[in-house]
C-alpha cells in the first residue's frame, strides 16, 4: 500500500484545508501540527502528530481535508493510496480490525482533549498535555519522563485554549515544584503522580 516517502522542510504544508483527500500519510520522522482558521480569523492548533502515527483521517467523510497539516520540523511520511489502503482493509480481516481501530483511537484522544478544554484550571490542562505526549512517547519505544518539546509554547497555548504568558507561567510553577524541568525546549519529568492529581484536580498545596 505504501507507496512513495515524501520529505517536508519545517514550515511546510503537508496538505491544506480544502484540498482534495485520497491519500492517507504515516508519520516515519519528525512532528507535524493541524490547524483550522478560527470565524476572526486566527490560527487554531488542533493537533500534534508524532513518528507512528497516521494522518488524514479527516478528509474521509467529505472527501477533501478540513484543515491545514504543517511540518514543526523537517519531517518524512509514508504516503498511502486510500482505495488501496480501504481493499486491503476489507480483504484482509486482521488488518481490518486494526484500521477501524486508527481513526477510532485518535477520536477517544480527540474526545479527551475536548473534555479536558472544558476545565477551568490551566495547570490541568497543561498537566494533562504533558502526560499524553508523556505516553505517547512511551507508547513509540521513546522515554516517557524525558523529551522534547517540537511546538512553541504559543502552539501549546494555542491547542489548550491558553495564552503564552499563562502557559510559560505554569511550566515555570511546575518546575518550581519539582513535578518537571524545563531547559527551553527539552522537559523532564520528575512527579508524574503530581501531575496525574493536578489533573484530577488535586491542588499542590495538598499533595503528599
Amino acid at each position: 500500500m505504501t507507496g512513495n516517502r515524501r520529505r517536508i522542510k519545517r514550515g511546510e504544508s503537508l496538505f491544506r484545508a480544502g484540498d482534495r483527500f485520497d491519500t492517507l500519510y504515516a508519520v516515519r520522522l519528525g512532528f507535524l501540527k493541524s490547524t483550522v482558521m478560527s470565524s476572526d480569523g486566527r490560527e487554531q492548533v488542533t493537533n500534534f502528530f508524532m513518528a507512528g502515527e497516521m494522518i488524514g483521517f479527516d478528509g474521509i467523510s467529505s472527501g477533501v481535508h478540513s484543515c491545514d497539516v504543517t511540518a514543526l520540523e523537517d519531517t518524512e511520511v509514508c504516503v498511502i493510496n486510500y482505495d488501496k489502503f480501504e481493499e486491503a482493509a476489507t480483504s484482509m480481516r486482521s488488518m481490518g480490525a486494526h484500521v477501524l481501530k486508527m481513526p477510532s483511537s485518535e477520536n477517544v484522544r480527540q474526545h479527551g482533549v475536548m473534555l479536558l478544554l472544558g476545565s477551568i484550571h490551566a495547570a490541568e490542562r497543561l498537566a494533562a498535555f504533558l502526560l499524553s505526549l508523556s505516553q505517547r512517547f512511551e507508547q513509540r519505544g521513546y522515554s516517557r519522563s524525558e523529551f522534547v518539546l517540537r511546538m512553541t509554547r504559543a502552539e501549546i497555548g494555542s491547542y489548550l485554549g491558553l495564552k503564552l504568558e499563562t502557559v510559560s507561567r505554569v511550566l515555570s510553577r511546575f518546575s518550581h515544584d519539582g513535578l518537571i524541568e524545563v531547559n527551553q525546549k527539552h522537559v523532564r519529568i520528575f512527579d508524574a503522580e503530581g501531575l496525574r492529581a493536578i489533573v484530577s484536580g488535586v491542588p499542590l498545596s495538598e499533595q503528599h
